[in-house]
């Protein structure tokens, strides 16, 4: 089945009235509740954001992402530079080892997080810096 047919589907069903009845219609979403969370962790991490904290490893996750979006942004800012013909192929050159310097500085990071995450299925894949460059030469975007 198609993604065109389903939509139809649905767009049938809506204007049939089959979700008017549904529970919770017109309140918000609780997007506290995470599917993928562990049940026996739930409870503390909800006692924990209730009181405005997190637990560490989650919150040396955010940490990496955030280092890793900076990084793109940085490597994809050099690369449009360097599209639009107003630097010199040293100054891509430049960009490219920096970047590559701060996905070596990022994977020590993860390899850190993943030492505390407490289930394997936290862990995150090391990023390689010569597919993440191609990918933004590529894209022209992070």
């Amino acid at each position: 089945m198609s993604k065109n047919s389903i939509d139809k589907i649905i767009r049938q069903a809506m204007q049939e009235g089959k979700f008017d009845d549904l529970p919770g219609k017109g309140k918000p979403l609780n997007l506290d509740l995470h599917p993928h969370q562990d049940p026996e962790w739930r409870i503390a991490h909800h006692l924990l954001k209730s009181g405005g904290f997190s637990l560490p490893w989650i919150e040396h996750l955010g940490e990496i992402n955030d280092g890793l979006e900076q990084a793109h942004r940085s490597l994809s800012r050099s690369w449009a530079w360097q599209q639009r013909k107003k630097s010199i192929q040293a100054d891509w050159q430049l960009a490219i080892n920096l970047f590559k310097e701060r996905v070596q500085e990022i994977n020590n990071q993860i390899r850190a997080y993943n030492l505390e995450a407490p289930n394997p299925r936290f862990q995150v894949p090391f990023i390689n810096p010569d597919l993440e460059v191609e990918r933004i030469m590529k894209n022209g975007d992070s």
